[in-house]
């Protein structure tokens, strides 16, 4: 553990304006507070703020973020509040305290609590502040450290898998790529421990078997990089377990078959050198194709910048090699606090909203309906592999390996991509699903009549068009229950000749935990509330009286409105989901009715259909509806299930495909259902048009000399 002299010193090796005696002041406050207190390991608890604290001075930061890391437990552990730290450290150091403490409790209730809420309000919190990400990354990366103290093996995975699915994502995403590492490494031998122990194993036998193998190839390429001068240094060093591993799994291949396990390093003073020295490395080593990637001219979302390549060096041995300048080093390693700034009397900068990447998760965040689908998005975000694409003005965007043309107009504005209708790739018309390869010119063609097709949902990768499309699907069904449940309700109050009035069910919003009007009719909509629940609520004397009696057969013709003219079926709101009930299969001319169903729009049943027995007690689930014979150029197809009982002869099932066909028919499902000597037994699901066309393929099929007997199915 530091002792405090050392983390002062650490401190003002790289900040002299830093308040010393502030620093000795919050190393004592902790060390008292936290008093007793004990660790699962043993130690005092007092040692892993300061370890945390310690962490954080590797990266350079703050004074105020250094004091915040000493005492970021005290608000939660001890009994020292907010004023108190407010008054002995200031507002800006109580700030930070305080939204590092609400993760806390956030975190201690994630066994009861979902992850995804949790990750949900720790991108608002440093959306505030982005130093307290980073002080939670410390307090992460050294409760990993002792981890293996935890006895609770449910608890130690689960950490390990939070570990691995938020915070080292989050980490390289700021740039903390050593952080990133050792978080994954170690979540990685949590999860996994033989696999780990395997790969650490099989790294200290090669290891031994090389014996000064890395050395041997630093000094070598020392000595190759020696023409631009002295001012080079060369590293080497293996690739991480974590990072081997996962190069197994992605690309299904053994420890034996990965043959770049070492990577080195070439660190120069400019960008001309950088170059200079690819092209002395590339002169003699051959160069590995598809292993070259320039992250200089199109850096990474993070700012990670660096030349890769991959080659046969020295001892024949292919190596991955990396040249970067030493600013481009250091952004590496540090990340986003390789640009802090300290100025006399001034912050740093430290707004979250000013990362691009954190921009992009708050419209995550605003675009998702519920945490679990802003988890989903978000991992999609972070883990993918990036391509670069280009605008014909020579704007670049980093997308994911298999991004499409949707994708990239997502990526442009989210207006573009609700608007897209086609795409130019390098020039060339080309399907909107057409993945995206490095290097494309990609256009845009748009058209303000344009919303999105939920079937993009099914091509689309990034996270950002994922959500945009499911937050028009959404805000749609929302205005087809909402015009849905308005009309059941009116219909209501007009069945009973009351006045229909807004106002009215304002009144009963709070009784039924709504905001909003819209947000009532939607619910009527879906199903969930019951219009006569809130008929019965404002008009409790009309109970007893009211009921309805659905008179299919008898009933009159609805009359067509101009809203209705082009609907398939009459009596229903314009543009509501609807869907044919599968246990009686209605078709035109047969008599229908619709039941609202929770979620799911309306169902259409025949009326006769034995599964609306279930529904008789509940008469507002009941819509009036029948077919629309006067509908203008639309020819629909509609299932209707058949059961035949077939000779078991030679071209039998050919024989009723042919009358199937004759008859303007399809057969769209054919199973067995039983098979017996000399006669099998078919169910078969036909397209047809109306309740004429029915009978007309049932003759053609009955005609057929195979066909012992026909029935159609009903519930």
């Amino acid at each position: 553990m530091l002792r405090q002299f050392e983390l002062v010193e650490r401190v003002k090796s790289y900040d002299p304006t830093a308040d010393e005696d502030g620093l000795n002041r919050a190393y004592v406050f902790a060390v008292k507070m936290h008093g007793s207190q004990k660790r699962e390991s043993g130690d005092p608890y007092f040692s892993h703020p300061v370890e945390v604290a310690g962490i954080l001075t590797e990266y350079k930061l703050d004074y105020a973020t250094i004091v915040t890391a000493l005492l970021h437990d005290t608000m939660e552990d001890t009994a020292a509040s907010h004023e108190d730290i407010e008054k002995l450290f200031g507002s800006e150091v109580a700030f930070l305290v305080e939204g590092v403490t609400k993760l806390s409790k956030i975190q201690a209730q994630s066994e009861h609590n979902k992850q995804a809420e949790n990750f949900r309000k720790l991108v608002l919190a440093m959306s505030e502040d982005i130093r307290v990400l980073l002080i939670k990354l410390a307090d992460r990366l050294h409760n990993m450290r002792t981890l293996h103290f935890c006895k609770k093996e449910e608890k130690r995975l689960r950490i390990a898998r939070e570990t691995l699915d938020i915070y080292a994502p989050l980490a390289e995403r700021l740039g903390m790529n050593k952080m990133k590492d050792e978080l994954e490494d170690l979540a990685f031998q949590q999860l996994h421990p033989e696999a780990y122990q395997s790969i650490i194993s099989r790294l200290n036998f090669l290891r031994e078997k090389g014996g000064d193998l890395i050395e041997r190839i630093v000094q070598q390429l020392e000595e190759d990089v020696r023409e631009i001068g002295d001012d080079a240094d060369v590293y080497g060093r293996e690739k991480r377990p974590y990072s081997i591993w996962r190069k197994m799994q992605r690309q299904n291949i053994s420890f034996e078959q990965i043959c770049d396990i070492m990577a080195f390093r070439v660190v120069v003073p400019t960008v001309a050198d950088c170059y200079h020295v690819l092209g002395i490395i590339h002169t003699k080593y051959p160069m590995i194709p598809g292993r070259y990637k320039d992250y200089i001219s199109t850096p990474k979302s993070n700012g990670y910048q660096s030349l890769h390549t991959g080659v046969i060096g020295p001892v024949k041995q292919r190596i991955e090699v990396q040249i970067r300048t030493r600013d481009m080093h250091e952004v590496a390693e540090l990340g986003v606090a390789a640009h802090w700034e300290y100025k006399q009397n001034m912050a740093p900068t430290v707004d979250g909203k000013k990362f691009r990447w954190m921009r992009e998760l708050l419209d995550l965040l605003n675009d998702s309906s519920n945490s679990d689908e802003f988890l989903e998005n978000t991992k999609i975000s972070m883990y993918n592999d990036q391509i670069f694409c280009f605008t014909p003005k020579g704007d670049l965007f980093n997308l994911p390996k298999d991004a499409t043309a949707i994708d990239f107009a997502y990526a442009v504005h989210s207006n573009v991509g609700d608007r897209c209708v086609g795409v130019k790739i390098n020039g060339e018309i080309r399907p909107l699903r057409t993945i995206l390869q490095n290097g494309d010119q990609v256009e845009i063609l748009t058209s303000k009549t344009q919303t999105p097709s939920p079937e993009w949902e099914r091509f689309v990768v990034t996270a950002k068009a994922k959500a945009a499309i499911r937050r028009f699907i959404r805000n749609q069904k929302r205005t087809q229950f909402t015009e849905l449940g308005k009309s059941l309700i009116q219909n209501l109050y007009k069945e009973n000749k009351v006045a229909f009035n807004d106002k009215e069910i304002e009144a009963v919003l709070t009784h039924f935990k709504k905001d909003s009007l819209d947000d009532l009719y939607v619910m009527m909509g879906e199903g969930i509330v019951l219009p006569s629940d809130v008929f019965y609520k404002i008009h409790p004397e009309k109970r007893s009286t009211l009921q309805r009696v659905v008179e299919i057969f008898k009933r009159k013709p609805n009359k067509i409105n101009k809203s209705e003219k082009n609907n398939l079926i009459k009596g229903l709101v314009s543009g509501i989901a609807l869907h044919y009930s599968r246990c009686c299969h209605p078709v035109p001319g047969d008599k229908i009715v619709g039941i609202v169903t929770t979620g799911k729009g309306v169902a259409i049943h025949k009326a006769d259909c034995n599964m609306l027995k279930k529904y008789a007690h509940e008469p507002e689930r009941w819509l009036d509806i029948e077919w629309n014979d006067n509908i203008d150029g639309v020819e629909r197809l509609f299932p209707v299930r058949v059961r035949i009982t077939v000779a078991d002869k030679p071209n039998a099932l050919a024989t009723i495909s042919t009358a199937v066909s004759k008859a303007g028919s399809n057969i769209s499902h054919l199973f067995t259902t039983e098979k017996s000597t000399g006669f099998m037994e078919l169910s078969m699901d036909v397209d047809i048009k109306n309740t004429a066309h029915l009978e007309e393929v049932i003759a053609a099929l009955k005609a057929l000399p195979v066909v012992v007997s026909l029935t159609k199915e009903s519930n």
